[in-house]
This record gives structure tokens, C-alpha cells and sequence, in this order.
């Protein structure tokens, strides 16, 4: 049975001021969008958007590495059981099937495009493990730089690839439909010249690449530009999302204080990976014994442990300890974490890391089949934003690099075979903004001042530790904030809205899941319940109203042996 709540309505976007053409529109630069850009472009004109300069999405921030089985004592079944068991019972078997085995060769192909990986001796790929793998199969770049140098080397290939065209600063505001599918999007384009201001692109495909919503909470290690936007919009265009409740906590945060917010410093899994554990304020070691992999293992049960220990002891933080490793390994290994850790005062070579959990990743976000298509026509959607089905409860360490370039790489593969081919050119008097604009909830964009209401409130009701209680108090609160409306609609008001849209429908899915599944921990519902929740939570919105209905799912065909 589905719950429906309502939710604030919205401005149709302004009348655009100039419009531009494109067979293929890509909102986001990350390793998502630039390959789907890539892929797009032998099948037409590509226009690719991005938030803010292209290198400054949440690709650039990713150190720890991207994971395929590229060592010869590995393999893509390895790797699938990895995932799984990391999903908790909700991975979609043939999506991660295809992520594991189309993998490899995809990193290759990154490879031969520039991106230079960390080598051993011998010259074979340098290969770590995360938390959750059994196996040492993480590809890095310079030490704990991995998504710096993917992004470089993509950027150079898109910079000598005719036909992508570039534009910067641009915030994506709305589907345009057109004969019942996606015909492009509007932009607020906060530049100078002839695309300043609010402008249309008309396009064939239109493909969401725009990342995570880790804004929607107060400490993250999501870059300013990470509002929900892809979310936001695909909801409002009639999209399905699922398994929002499933955000993603990085277990070991730089602890900056009781105070701090915004963007906060990662302390990459691969600092545990090479040896580096977990202490509490008493120097003991408090993984051992919960999980086979103590310090290695996945990130929600880390997570937890941590929140445990902080609670049982009072503290604000617990430790990791990486000293024993060396100043060496410290600066050949992880120079970034190193240099980052020494500008605030802490020197990981001689002493201990203050660390916290904090909001990482969505493994929910707008739901796609195995090529990257929503259940709107026309509308595409890789990376972050998108639901493939890959991670379920919980994802996997540095499986998110790869999901997207595997997936993104899959939507090319989609435009080329037949879909961008039966994808009518779009005349202007048909194209319109989203199909139910303002349709029965209360119109206008909310005032830009609630911003920071919401990420209290998902902080303090929906982060780490849930409970009914206070998932109703954020539900109500949410509802009262819907009311303060924007004087002066513009691009802070639009992430505003944006960021409420979204954490409403992560309240309204974590509230109805009556469970603690992977990143969902439910305090009143402390065990994983497969008789009443082995499923999905799916939303959309319609009408003013989120509506959110229960999706049993398979039952896994895959034995325990066959995940090993």
C-alpha cells in the first residue's frame, strides 16, 4: 500500500531568455557525465552542463580508488559476492552481474584514455582493499588522488573530443517534455554574455549525471554543489526513485569540532586498508569480534560500531590510529589525507586521527534499468543520482566510481543502439516544462533561509540513529518549513527546494521501513527483517504529493557458495 505526503510546490521555471539544440544533454561532469558524454557523442551533438567549473563535482574528492577484479587471484564472481553481501539482501543480482564483469575492462579503457593508476614494482596496477572486500582489488592514482586523475584524464579527452560543447554554471531547474517524453531542460545559467540568466536546451535525450545530496545534512563529505538536484527534477517530471532511506555514512570523517558543518575532510578506507585501526579515547581497538573483517569491514556496520562506542563512552569522536604505518607509507601513500590532516592541526604520522561518521553517499536515487533509462521516456540517469539496483542497502567500498562508468558507458551504448534514433527532433511550440507544474499543492520556491533548518533537521532526525519518534518530528518540521516561500526566486531558492524535496522523501521512505537494513538503522527496529521488508521503497510525486509504495523484491538466485 502506498503513503503519500504533500510537498511543496513549485514555480515553473521562468520563460527562457535564449534556447540552444543538442541530440544529447548531460547535466554533470563527474566520471558519470564526461563518459556519457563520450559515449553520446559519435551518435550526435552533445551539450554538456555542469553546476560550477567542470572539475568540481564529487569525483575530484573520491581518493580511495575504483574497484574491479583486475589481479589474477581475483574475479568478477569474488567481486559480486563482495557487493552482495554488502547490499544486505537488496541488490539488484543482474545489475551488480554487470557491473563485476563489464568492470575490468572498463577501467582499462580509462587506462588507455590517460588516467595513469599507482603501479607496483613490477608494473602491474597497485591494488588495495577497502572495508567489505575479500580480495586486494581497488585501483588508485597517486596515492589517495584517484578521482582527481580520472577527472584530468577525462577532462583532456573531452577537450580533444569536436562536438561535446561545455557549459559551466549552470543549475539544471526542469524536464522539458515533449509527446510524453524528455525534450530537454531549462537552466539558470549564472555566467556572463548570451547565456546568462534562464535559458532552454532542446535536445533528443537528456541524461542526469548530477551526483549526490549530501547537502541535505549538515557534515558530509559532499562538495556545496551536491543539493539533490537530479532527484528534485526527476521527481517532479513524473520519475520513479527508490531506496532513498539507504544514505551512505562514511565511518571515518576528520573530526573538526561539535560545530562544524558544510563539507568535511575524508579520512579514505584505504588508510584501514593498509593497516590502520580503529581506537577509542582508552587506545582500545573495538572492531574485533563484530565482524569478520574488524577494521575492514563494510561501512554501516563501522559506522555503527562507531556510534556505539561514542555513546557507551560519552565522547564526541573515537580515534584512528594509523602511526605504525610510518611517515613513509604516509607520504608515498596517502599525501593528500596527510597534507589535509597537518592544515588542521593533526599530524597522522605521530598521533592518532579524530574521526566521526558522515554523510557519504545515497545508494537510492532515480530509478533506472540496466542501460541507464528512467521510467520517463527520454531521460536517462548514471552515477549517484541514479538507482541501478548495484548497491542496495549499502554500497560497497569504491564500487561507486565504477557504477558510474560502467553504467554511463551502457547509456552511450543505449543512444547508439536504437533510442536516440526513434527520438523525434523537438519543434518549440510543443516542448513544455514538467508535465504537472504546480498542479494541486501550493505554488512557489521556498526562501533560501530554510537551507540550513533542513540539514538540522536530517542531522538531528534522519542521520545515523533513526527512530519513529524522531522521523515524525522531521516529517513535521519539513511540512512547516514548506510554507516559507522565496520573495526572489533564483538559484539559492531553487537548492533550497531542491534540498526539501529531497530530504522529504528520504524522511517519508525511512519513516515507512520498519527495520535496520545497511545504512538504514532504526533504533526501535534494531534487526533486519526479511519477512515484512525485503524489498524496495519507491516514490514519485504527482500532484503535489510524494507517494511512496512497497516493491517486494526477487528472491536472490544466487546460492552463498556462488557469491564466493
Amino acid at each position: 500500500m502506498a503513503s503519500a505526503v504533500p510537498l511543496a510546490g513549485h514555480l515553473a521555471a521562468p520563460a527562457p531568455g535564449w534556447t540552444v539544440d543538442a541530440d544529447v544533454v548531460v547535466i554533470g561532469s563527474g566520471i558519470a557525465g564526461l563518459v556519457a558524454a563520450l559515449r553520446a557523442r559519435p551518435y550526435g551533438k552533445v551539450l554538456l552542463v555542469t553546476k560550477a567549473l567542470l572539475d568540481e563535482g564529487s569525483t575530484r574528492w573520491a581518493q580511495g580508488g575504483i574497484a574491479a577484479a583486475l589481479a589474477p587471484d581475483d574475479s568478477p564472481r569474488e567481486h559480486l559476492g563482495d557487493t552482495l553481501t554488502a547490499g544486505v539482501g537488496l541488490c539488484d543480482d543482474e545489475a551488480v552481474q554487470v557491473l563485476v564483469t563489464e568492470g575490468p575492462e572498463a577501467v582499462r579503457r580509462l587506462v588507455d584514455l590517460g588516467t595513469v593508476f599507482d603501479r607496483a614494482p613490477d608494473g602491474a596496477l597497485a591494488l588495495t582493499r577497502e572495508g567489505g572486500h575479500h580480495r586486494r582489488r581497488i585501483a588508485h592514482a597517486g596515492g589517495d588522488a584517484t578521482g582527481a586523475e580520472i577527472s584530468r584524464a577525462l577532462l583532456a579527452a573531452r577537450k580533444a573530443t569536436d562536438g561535446v560543447e561545455v557549459i559551466e554554471h549552470a543549475l539544471v531547474l526542469d524536464l522539458v517534455c515533449a509527446e510524453g517524453r524528455a525534450a530537454g531542460v531549462t537552466l539558470h545559467v549564472m555566467g556572463e554574455g548570451r547565456r546568462d540568466g534562464v535559458g532552454a536546451v532542446r535536445a533528443r535525450a537528456v541524461v542526469l549525471a548530477t551526483g549526490g545530496l549530501g547537502q541535505v545534512f549538515s557534515a558530509t563529505t559532499n562538495p556545496a554543489v551536491s543539493t539533490g538536484d537530479g532527484v528534485a527534477l526527476a521527481l517532479r517530471a513524473g520519475a520513479a526513485v527508490a531506496d532513498l532511506e539507504f544514505v551512505q555514512f562514511h565511518p571515518t570523517v576528520l573530526w573538526l569540532g561539535d560545530s562544524a558543518n558544510g563539507q568535511q575532510p575524508l579520512i579514505s578506507e584505504a588508510v584501514r586498508g593498509e593497516g590502520a585501526h580503529l581506537v577509542d579515547a582508552a587506545g582500545e581497538r573495538f572492531m574485533a569480534g563484530r565482524h569478520e573483517l574488524a577494521d575492514l569491514a563494510p561501512r554501516d556496520v563501522v559506522a555503527k560500531a562507531i556510534m556505539n562506542r561514542m555513546r557507551e563512552t560519552g565522547a564526541s569522536h573515537v580515534f584512528l590510529d594509523g602511526r605504525h604505518l610510518g611517515a613513509r607509507t604516509w607520504e608515498r601513500r596517502f599525501p593528500t589525507i596527510l597534507a589535509s590532516c597537518r592544515s588542521h592541526g593533526i599530524d597522522p604520522v605521530t598521533q592518532p586521527i579524530p574521526v566521526v561518521p558522515a554523510a557519504h553517499y545515497s545508494s537510492g536515487g532515480v530509478r533506472t534499468d540496466l542501460f541507464g533509462r528512467t521510467t520517463v521516456p527520454g531521460l536517462y540517469a548514471c552515477g549517484e543520482v541514479a538507482c541501478t539496483g548495484v548497491h542496495g542497502a549499502n554500497r560497497l567500498a569504491s564500487n561507486s566510481l565504477l557504477e558510474g562508468l560502467v553504467f554511463a558507458e551502457r547509456i552511450g551504448t543505449a543512444l547508439g543502439f536504437a533510442d536516440l534514433a526513434g527520438a523525434p527532433a523537438v519543434a518549440p511550440s510543443t516542448a513544455r516544462a514538467r508535465p504537472d507544474a504546480g498542479a494541486d499543492g501550493p505554488a512557489g520556491l521556498l526562501d533560501p533561509s530554510v537551507r540550513g533548518e533542513i540539514q538540522r533537521i536530517m542531522t538531528s532526525h534522519a542521520g545515523v540513529l533513526r527512530s519513529a519518534e524522531g522521523l515524525a518530528a522531521a516529517e513535521r518540521e519539513l511540512a512547516a518549513l514548506a510554507r516559507r516561500r522565496s520573495e526572489r526566486p533564483g538559484v539559492a531558492a531553487w537548492e533550497a527546494t531542491n534540498l526539501h524535496t529531497v530530504a522529504t522523501a528520504i524522511v517519508t521512505a525511512a519513516r515507512r521501513r520498519q527495520e535496520t537494513r545497511g545504512t538504514h538503522w532504526r533504533e526501535d527496529f534494531p534487526d533486519r527483517d526479511d519477512a515484512a521488508w525485503h524489498g524496495h521503497l519507491v516514490s514519485a510525486l504527482s500532484g503535489g504529493r510524494l507517494s511512496t509504495a512497497y516493491e517486494p523484491a526477487p528472491a536472490s538466485r544466487r546460492t552463498p557458495e556462488e557469491m564466493r
